[in-house]
């Protein structure tokens, strides 16, 4: 099980935040929680503003309106490093002229931990982030030569070695094959377990569906329900959302939902 540095009673609490971008509103009015041992996925379709909330929930964007509570901390009044101990980011893009090899990179996720009784622990936490993303084979490889899909599970390994009580997470699995995809799902389940507030962006609506406790629907900077996966994840809420009608399908082994969309 990946375990997690410090409880965080309240996990991650956002009212109200609204981000104004070239006169638009790319989010507006937005509420959210992502609780200690849940895992959130935050859906929509492309442009919707789900990127922009993630880097308010973050603390690298302010937003125009609104507050970001992560426990006890309001996160426009943290300090890097504090926020730094309180939520790993794994971002859509990496720098790929980046001059470090793999092994490199993931210990960076240490460096909030440095002359902290925590830091101790660093060489096995690196390991095992290692190892939970199937990288122990390229430890000494640039981290530029990596694929996409490689250099994506190599920012998800730094992100577990920071071992902080909440991930946010921004299309973790787009450049991943199957078995890196369900292997990461299952990383960020585990963390769940472990007590972590987990939210992630993801596009793929089968895996949110098969691996989320909670769903957020946005569209047009607005958040349309959030709730039980379940509940939110409805073939006529699916449509309404992305202007295409779905369907959605239990599967006969696992009962898990299947989205797919219609096709004429």
């Amino acid at each position: 099980m990946v375990s997690i540095v410090a409880e965080v009673t309240d996990g991650v609490i956002a009212e109200n935040i609204t981000v104004t971008l070239g006169g638009r509103h790319v989010v507006e009015d937005v509420s959210l929680q992502v609780e200690p041992g849940s895992l959130l996925a935050l859906v929509g379709p492309n442009g919707c503003g789900k990127s922009t909330l993630l880097s308010v929930l973050a603390g690298l964007r302010r937003p125009d309106h609104g507050t970001v509570r992560i426990g006890d901390h309001l996160v426009s009044k943290a300090s890097s490093t504090e926020l730094a101990r309180l939520r790993s980011f794994v971002t859509q893009h990496n720098r790929t002229d980046t001059p470090f090899t793999v092994a490199e990179v993931v210990e960076m996720g240490r460096f909030p931990w440095l002359r902290t009784p925590q830091a101790t622990e660093s060489p096995e936490i690196i390991d095992d982030a290692l190892r939970a993303c199937d990288l122990t084979d390229i430890t000494d490889r640039p981290f530029a030569q990596l694929s996409g899909g490689q250099q994506a599970r190599v920012s998800i390994a730094r992100a577990l070695a920071q071992r902080t009580p909440v991930m946010l997470l921004d299309e973790p699995t787009a450049a991943l094959d199957i078995h890196h995809q369900e292997s990461v799902l299952d990383i960020l389940r585990a963390a769940r377990d472990g007590g972590g507030a987990i939210l992630l962006v993801v596009h793929d609506l089968s895996l949110a569906a098969a691996y989320a406790d909670r769903v957020a629907l946005m569209k047009d900077g607005h958040l349309l329900a959030t709730g039980p996966t379940r509940e939110v994840m409805t073939a006529d809420l699916l449509s309404e959302t992305y202007d295409h009608p779905v369907e959605i399908w239990d599967h006969p082994a696992s009962g898990q939902p299947i989205v797919v969309p219609r096709r004429t």
